[in-house]
């Protein structure tokens, strides 16, 4: 065995010293998670300290959980909570749904030139700024006539008041979400769908299989292990609210709250008043750890269902 090993290892960098440029491409890859995932990784210590710039993260005075308190015995915790999983699972499911559906109908067309420009056009939303999406939203539903009040009452419907019907913005959200996201989900799964074997395909074909048939009784099924993979890794950051997103539209509005406020933009407001970066750090740890359960619980009901399309 430990023969076999040092071959092993000799091997591998025989072959780092034969494709030095091929192996070099996935240096900036590994620098970027070694600098932005696993070196702040020692800052966990300001979650159970009462941080000080003058002392540092080694300096400051422990204090345990306290940092914690604030928020898990604040009155709008369960709120908070409550908005930030059910928007992360309508963002989840329906950009998901529509992502699925937009690749199986560019996988339809056959002219490809009006498949590039259609590709381009729905891709286009998800290189917009969240602040230029923000005032899109304000344009078309704010002010004291907004345009969108003008169509509804032409079809003869009383107008909204959107800016103060908390009930709707996360069906609002879930809309604008998938208007921007599910274009650059789309090329992950229409991707997916390229590398499907075309024998498949031409087998159906020859047995009479119409194009729902064959989309239902071949894409589909092959491609629910990408679909479980995108899912599982949306998963994992169940808990993080989209703060860009969020604050970009709704912004100070607390006639929303009730139904809008994550857990990511009551940190962001308890920063400004308090100052508290031990707080801060106890709920971006509380957050990684919960994502990390719901991950893995997830990924263990996949498993059973079906090893392929679990992550690990």
């Amino acid at each position: 065995m430990p023969n076999v090993r040092k071959r092993g290892a000799g091997y591998k960098l025989q072959q780092i010293a034969r494709n030095p440029f091929l192996y070099g491409m996935a240096v900036p890859g590994l620098l970027f998670f070694l600098i932005f995932s696993y070196f702040p990784i020692y800052g966990i210590l300001i979650a159970f300290k009462n941080y000080d710039f003058s002392k540092g993260i080694t300096g400051s005075d422990w204090v345990g959980f306290r940092n914690f308190n604030y928020f898990f015995t604040s009155d709008d915790f369960w709120t908070i909570l409550r908005n930030t999983l059910l928007l992360n699972v309508l963002f989840i499911v329906f950009t998901t749904l529509a992502a699925v559906l937009i690749a199986l109908m560019f996988n339809e067309i056959r002219n490809k030139y009006f498949k590039r420009i259609s590709q381009s056009l729905i891709f286009l939303p998800y290189f917009m700024s969240w602040i230029v999406i923000g005032m899109l939203v304000q344009s078309f539903l704010g002010g004291e006539s907004p345009p969108v009040n003008a169509w509804i009452q032409h079809l003869g419907f009383a107008p909204v008041n959107w800016m103060f019907e908390s009930a709707l913005w996360p069906w609002i959200l879930t809309i604008i979400r998938v208007w921007q996201g599910a274009g650059y989900l789309s090329i992950i799964f229409l991707a997916a769908i390229t590398g499907i074997s075309e024998d498949l395909y031409e087998a159906a074909r020859i047995d009479g299989a119409s194009k729902l048939q064959i989309m239902l009784r071949i894409t589909l099924p092959l491609l629910v292990p990408t679909i479980s993979i995108m899912t599982l890794l949306s998963v994992g950051r169940i808990f993080n609210g989209d703060f860009a997103m969020i604050y970009a539209i709704i912004g100070d509005n607390s006639l929303l709250y009730p139904a809008t406020d994550v857990i990511d933009t009551f940190v962001f407001r308890s920063m400004r008043q308090l100052h508290d970066f031990g707080m801060s750090s106890a709920v971006g740890l509380f957050q990684s750890v919960m994502g990390l359960i719901f991950v893995i619980i997830a990924n263990a009901v996949t498993r059973k269902m079906s090893k392929e399309s679990a992550l690990f």
